[in-house]
């Protein structure tokens, strides 16, 4: 704020008993008793020599009429001195009020300056508590968004939990937004944990389901067509296969749709199984034929699909490789029961579960997925529906090839996140229409390769608060709750009076970590610069994220914060930042001061971030 005006020191008033005034008095008649002091003792002697006179006359030395005249020439200079005396007192108590009355004039001079002053820095105040006022107003977390072209986010890097910021913050805004949001966990961390309580605290019944445990009442690809379900089984025993090829992967399909052609349309996995059993000559049929998993005519079909001569060792090796893994699905659908419609659903694998096997369920609902987006028309919004993978370096390069090409002509948003830069990663990264997204790269040449793909000549700008925030966060702890097991058919009423940014607040460990901070934290204060050196990618926070994407102005490179908290916080727009610029711009052409830098006030504070609205 400026400075306020200092006040005028206290003048000499006019009062009579005033010290100053006396002080003046006193000097002004000390000055005028030194310079009257020959005259005082000129009229002294003048008196002494009349009372001599006086005194001679009476004793009749000196007679009457000398002494008379003697009295009048002595008496006269006397009274001159006197008179002169007299003036002189006058002359100082004129002086003395000159004295004031100067002193007076300049005391209403400095009162008048004074208040023209202060007058001056009223207004000074007024303007700089407004200037105040629009700053302290002023929006200062925009949106980092990626144009609705793009097919596709690949995110490169990250903790587990950096990526349970990242999925929490895109889950809240596409589920804000009225969209539909699909997460296929791979990374066995529970990582959208608190997506799940955040979509549950805003209203929504999120569908989860832990794989194994919840397979037998996952219906995903029970309405696909014998071809599609035997490319989708196919792809799955090619997981434990990485070498083989599109041939082996063709022939294995061939043995797979001959079975189906014989077991029917609606033909489950366990059929499936008990079929590859008997081509494969793997214990004893009759066992399948007990249990309803086939019937005689079938057995009698699958004995000659391929002959059996000697050259079919070929075909029964691989129908016992096909047997082998496809049986891990056996229950797959065997539970399976009608779920109402949710907006969030998460297929997650259970930690506590094979690595092998996980694998296999993995591919199974990648490929699936990828049959089921064929098979749906383009929607009219991109990235209504979209889906997260988390942990896609998981699944084999073919696979994701077929799941990228089904999203991109369906018009569905795609997430995938690698924890780290595989050659089949690379190969990937960022190909078609694609944004590409870097977090913590803990491996250097996973760094190195990062760095050369965003460039080092970027500089970057860290908030204090992202590296605040993410030193304080604890790790992940616990795993999902199913709930297709425990589904209620007649949902309850629920308080409709929630908003999103309060539910984050409640709801996520983010927002309750963001809660401890203190408000002098909030402020955006600038921590750090860097390079997009490998070193520095190493030692990013844990939810910073480096965004590329390509425009027709060249290659964007910007940095963001994936805290969902953030958007709890009152300066927060889920707007960009040239999009509000552009817009206070349009209202104020002079709003850009001659830096460049944007205008102070970039509009009131955005509306609170209603639930309630994403589900119109």
């Amino acid at each position: 704020p400026p400075k306020r005006p200092s006040p005028v020191e206290e003048q000499p008033s006019a009062d009579e008993d005033d010290p100053a005034r006396l002080e003046i008095l006193r000097r002004e008649r000390l000055q005028e008793d030194m310079l009257s002091r020959p005259l005082r003792r000129f009229r002294t002697s003048m008196l002494v020599v009349v009372a001599l006179i006086l005194s001679v006359a009476a004793a009749g030395y000196l007679a009457w009429s000398f002494a008379l005249l003697g009295l009048v020439a002595a008496g006269g200079a006397a009274g001159i001195c006197t008179f002169a005396l007299a003036q002189g007192d006058k002359a100082v108590k004129h002086r003395v009020q000159e004295q004031q009355a100067e002193d007076e004039r300049r005391r209403r001079e400095r009162d008048r300056e004074l208040f023209r002053a202060q007058e001056e820095h009223a207004q000074r105040y007024r303007e700089w508590q407004e200037s105040k006022d629009r700053h302290d107003k002023q929006l200062t977390w925009y949106a980092v968004a990626v144009p609705d072209e793009l097919d596709r986010i690949d995110v490169a890097g990250g903790t587990l939990p950096g990526w349970s910021a990242l999925i929490t913050l895109l889950g809240a805004t596409r589920l804000y937004s009225g969209g539909h949001l699909t997460v296929l966990d791979l990374s066995e961390g529970a990582i959208a944990k608190d997506l799940i309580e955040l979509a549950r605290k805003g209203g929504d019944d999120p569908l989860v389901w832990v794989l194994p445990t919840d397979l037998p009442k996952l219906d995903l690809g029970a309405t696909l067509k014998p071809e599609a379900f035997a490319d989708v089984l196919a792809h799955v025993v090619s997981v434990s296969e990485e070498h083989r090829s599109t041939r082996d992967l063709s022939f294995d399909n061939a043995i797979l749709e001959r079975v189906l052609e014989v077991l029917g349309e609606n033909a489950t996995i366990s059929q499936v199984t008990a079929a590859l059993r008997a081509l494969a000559q793997v214990g004893d049929p009759r066992d399948d034929l007990r249990f309803g998993l086939l019937t005689a005519t079938q057995l009698e079909r699958i004995g000659t699909l391929f002959g059996r001569g000697v050259s079919d060792r070929v075909v029964i090796e691989r129908a016992w490789a096909l047997e082998s893994q496809l049986r891990k699905l056996e229950s797959l659908g065997t539970e399976a029961v009608r779920l109402p419609p949710a907006r969030l659903r998460v297929v997650s694998m259970d930690r506590q579960a094979g690595v092998f096997g996980n694998r296999v369920l993995g591919t199974y609902v990648a490929t699936a997925l990828t049959h089921i987006l064929r098979q749906s028309p383009a929607s009219d919004r991109p990235w209504y529906h979209t889906i997260i993978v988390a942990g896609a370096d998981k699944l084999r390069g073919d696979v994701l090839d077929r799941l990228m090409d089904a999203c991109e002509t369906s018009r569905t948003g795609l997430v995938l996140t690698y924890r780290s830069l595989t050659p089949t990663v690379r190969e990937r990264l960022g190909r078609g229409h694609a944004a590409v997204a870097f977090m913590r790269l803990g491996n250097a040449e996973d760094a190195r390769v990062a760095s050369e793909h965003v460039g080092t000549e970027h500089r970057l700008e860290l908030a204090q608060l992202t590296e605040t925030i993410s030193d304080s966060l604890p790790g992940l702890d616990g795993g999902y709750i199913s709930t297709v097991a425990q589904v209620e058919d007649d949902p309850q009423d629920r308080d409709e009076s929630h908003d999103l940014a309060g539910d984050i607040a409640e709801s996520t460990e983010w927002g309750r970590t963001a809660d401890k901070i203190s408000e002098k934290e909030r402020v955006l204060q600038r921590s750090r610069e860097f390079l997009v050196e490998p070193h520095q990618l190493q030692q990013l926070p844990t939810t910073s994220v480096i965004v590329t994407d390509a425009t027709s102005q060249g290659r964007r490179v910007r940095l963001a914060d994936a805290n969902p908290a953030i958007l709890s916080f009152p300066k927060t727009t889920l707007g960009e930042l040239e999009d509000v610029r552009h817009a206070v711009l349009s209202l104020d052409p002079h709003a850009q001061d001659g830096d460049g830098e944007p205008p102070p006030n970039l509009g009131p504070p955005p509306p609170r971030l209603d639930w309630r609205k994403g589900r119109q």
